[in-house]
């Protein structure tokens, strides 16, 4: 008699288990063993057909993945099926993003999968990355913004903080996020999490924790970590990374902040915005990638707040004595020393690449230590492809989930899909929101684009009008002659919403004209898009409020 096995979705409890036998006996399957932890049922066939088995499990609550004959098995639902050859068709690096976007499209097309994770799993989105940074900035900033408002008429006070409390609510928020969206839905999906150390011994096998595993393909999706300069003094004077400056249960007297980037200028706010004096130390512009205009108005907005921002920074030497922590650099021509009770090293992430063995398996690495793919995320490796910060391109964890499923697409069926980052946003979650998409002036230019931008200040937007704060503005790059849009860059409240105006835009072609004739509700930051576009063609200074 045949057995088959079914991966099924929404199983969540041993309940579920006895349901979905029961559902599978009546329509002529036996010997079932069902797992809602694995998402599987193993069972001989009898006279039933796929489609009466699919019918009476869907009629019990449940989603019938697939079902595929079972050649041979290991002992027991839950263990990885396997041919002659592989124990599993697919093994997944890392359990962040990537990697699950990974595992559920595999898991999803019928595929047996494991994935590895040598610490928590997650990855660096929800345990030391966006969802706890955000977690933290948002009550931050309403504590500043009780201190420090605009409007006449309100008297508010922002009376204290508790930061151990505040991150003991962040700590409840991860752990709930990280076991409902990552833990939870490797049992939906039926696929296999190991933990331990992934490296491989050469071409085709890795081992983990003493086990040796070989998989028809691999995905290595193992992320990437904080990246350190070599100053010395620093490592002896000790310093926090995004990953521990979110763990602080005192805010520091002074925090001195290595880097103006995103985390530096995210975390540096924060802190900010929680009491602590703060000095920026970067070695380029504020937020280097982006507008000239980008970087000016966080500057800006970092310096009116009290902050010290040193840019175009060489550091020399940090020293320390006691728990006073001085670093010297140069900058504007001289020799400085900032003294402060901590540092903050915020200099950027690098690809965790170092322990998976990678030269035994073929596979080469760039020159900034990230795996090296080609345009379908494919490694130099036949059997191996790379997704997410561990790849080397942007590291955004909607990029890394996209490049997970692509991965396994390319992986899997072969069907060499490739990223288009043309319409890419980006946001820096500071107070006001930098949000940005597609191309800056400079890297249009760089593509052979002719291109014509414009600006417009959010004092010009009856939305930043009304909120009393016109810091800000919206800038808009477009091919001259056609007017179509290819970048956008915004500083305002709400930024990282109205972004994606710019997005559509961008990915679907649309030209300022279009933008400019488009409905726009009036007093939205939103509607600041629209007015930017319309000063390609007039002068929006002399339209009456709402004016079309």
């Amino acid at each position: 008699m045949a057995t088959k096995q079914m991966q099924i979705a929404g199983m969540t409890c041993v309940h579920c288990e006895k349901t979905v036998t029961e559902a599978l006996v009546s329509a002529g399957a036996s010997k079932v063993e069902a797992s809602w932890s694995e998402g599987r049922a193993l069972f001989e066939v009898g006279g039933a057909s796929d489609d009466q088995l699919k019918s009476a499990v869907e009629a019990a609550g449940y989603t019938t993945v697939s079902i595929e004959p079972v050649a041979h098995t290991k002992q027991g639902v839950g263990a990885a099926v396997s041919d002659e050859t592989n124990d599993y068709d697919l093994v997944v690096i890392g359990s962040g993003s990537a990697a699950f976007a990974a595992a559920i499209h595999a898991s999803e097309s019928g595929k047996r999968v494991a994935m590895i994770e040598a610490g928590v799993v997650g990855g660096t989105c929800v345990n030391v990355g966006c969802v706890p940074s955000k977690a933290m900035l948002a009550p931050a900033d309403l504590f500043h913004r009780a201190g420090h408002h605009p409007f006449a008429g309100i008297d508010t006070v922002a009376r204290g903080i508790d930061l151990a409390r505040m991150v003991d609510s962040k700590a409840a928020l991860v752990d709930h996020l990280r076991q409902e969206k990552y833990l939870d839905l490797a049992g939906t999906y039926g696929f296999t999490i190991l933990n331990g150390q992934a490296e491989f011994l050469d071409a085709e096998t890795i081992q983990c924790g003493g086990e040796v595993i070989r998989a028809g393909k691999y995905i290595i999706a193992s992320g990437a970590a904080p990246s350190v300069p070599d100053v010395p003094g620093l490592a002896e004077s000790g310093y926090l990374t995004s990953t521990t400056a979110l763990e602080l249960k005192v805010a520091p007297n002074h925090l001195i902040v290595l880097g103006a980037g995103p985390i530096g200028l995210e975390l540096g706010q924060l802190f900010l915005h929680l009491g602590s004096r703060v000095t920026f130390i970067a070695r380029g512009q504020v937020a280097p990638r982006e507008e000239p205009e980008t970087s000016e108005a966080l500057r800006s907005v970092l310096t009116d707040e009290g902050a010290i921002v040193h840019t175009n920074a060489q550091l020399i030497e940090v020293r320390s004595n006691g728990e006073a922590k001085t670093v010297i650099f140069r900058a504007d021509g001289g020799q400085h020393e900032v003294t402060g009770d901590q540092i903050l090293v915020a200099t950027g992430r690098r690809p965790n690449t170092d322990r998976l063995g990678l030269e035994r398996a073929g596979i080469e690495t760039t020159e900034r230590g990230a795996v090296r793919v080609d345009d379908f995320l494919a490694t130099t490796n036949s059997r191996v492809w790379a997704a997410g910060d561990v790849a080397g391109h942007p590291q955004f964890v909607y990029l890394a989930a996209r490049e997970g499923n692509i991965a396994a697409s390319n992986a899997i069926d072969d069907t060499r899909l490739k990223l288009d980052l043309k319409s890419l946003p980006r946001v820096i979650f500071t107070s006001p929101t930098f949000a940005a998409a597609g191309l800056t002036d400079e890297q249009a230019n760089a593509q052979g684009i002719e291109c014509e931008c414009r600006v417009l200040s959010m004092s010009a937007v009856p939305r930043a009008l009304v909120n009393r704060d016109t810091r800000g503005f919206v800038k808009i790059v477009a091919e001259r002659g056609t007017g179509r849009i290819v970048g956008a860059s915004i500083v305002a409240d709400g930024a990282g919403d109205v972004i994606q105006a710019a997005i559509f835009a961008i990915q679907f072609g649309l030209t300022t004209d279009q933008v400019a004739s488009a409905w726009a509700p009036y007093l939205t930051f939103a509607e600041g898009f629209k007015l930017a576009a319309q000063t390609f063609t007039r002068d929006v200074s002399k339209l009456s409020c709402c004016a079309a």
